[in-house]
């Protein structure tokens, strides 16, 4: 997951797919790129993904903003927010990502509000899951320019139908549910390590709250 949001927020500020078009067309493209060092990062959801994102940029010089429920627990993050204080976190941010679960209270959260308190300058980024975005919304701030862009990796409905908006959204790349794929060698350890918590009457890790829903 850090690599997928990085390596997109990478090309954003490098202008690397503006590059690789100025070259195709044969042109000595001289504008200069931007710099992760000293932007701000905006995290809907601190939680373990959430904590790895924010610790990622501050490697790179980054602002990190957290928006959780309740927690506070991330030292990487320099500022939390949380309830009804979104337009506040959204404020000033020049990357949004949502690493939230999908749940009742998280349903569209990005919503009009939300994106309409993002600078225009803001890049929205969804490797979390599709039912956190009103994706009518999300299409209409894109094609009205009043966001940069966004990178989308989950839907409410996937495959995303042919037909869907985001197909004809300026400014987006999409990509097919891969920005974290489970792998074997990541489960197994996870798996024998709660196996050994649990013949030996530990707690277990990576337990789920029915309740809360994730």
């Amino acid at each position: 997951m850090r690599e997928y949001v990085f390596g997109y927020l990478l090309a954003h500020e490098r202008l690397i797919l503006q590059k690789h078009a100025s070259q195709q067309q044969g042109r000595w493209d001289t504008k200069a790129p931007g710099t992760l060092r000293g932007k701000q990062m905006g995290l809907l959801g601190v939680g373990s993904i959430g904590a790895e994102l924010a610790r990622t940029a501050k490697h790179f010089g980054m602002r990190v903003k957290g928006y959780t429920r309740a927690s506070e627990g991330c030292p990487d993050v320099d500022e939390y927010f949380h309830g009804e204080d979104r337009v506040a976190f959204a404020a000033d941010l020049d990357y949004l990502v949502a690493v939230m679960p999908n749940t009742a209270a998280t349903r569209h959260l990005v919503d009009r509000r939300l994106l309409a308190a993002l600078p225009s300058r803001a890049v929205f980024v969804n490797p979390g899951r599709g039912g956190v975005v009103d994706d009518e919304a999300l299409a209409e701030a894109l094609t009205a320019g009043r966001l940069a862009g966004a990178v989308l990796d989950v839907f409410e409905q996937e495959p995303l139908p042919r037909d869907h908006v985001f197909w004809r959204t300026p400014n987006v790349l999409i990509t097919s549910h891969t920005a974290a794929l489970s792998v074997p060698e990541d489960i197994a350890p996870v798996f024998v390590d709660n196996y050994r918590r649990f013949i030996r009457g530990e707690p277990l890790k990576h337990r789920v709250d029915f309740e809360s829903g994730y």
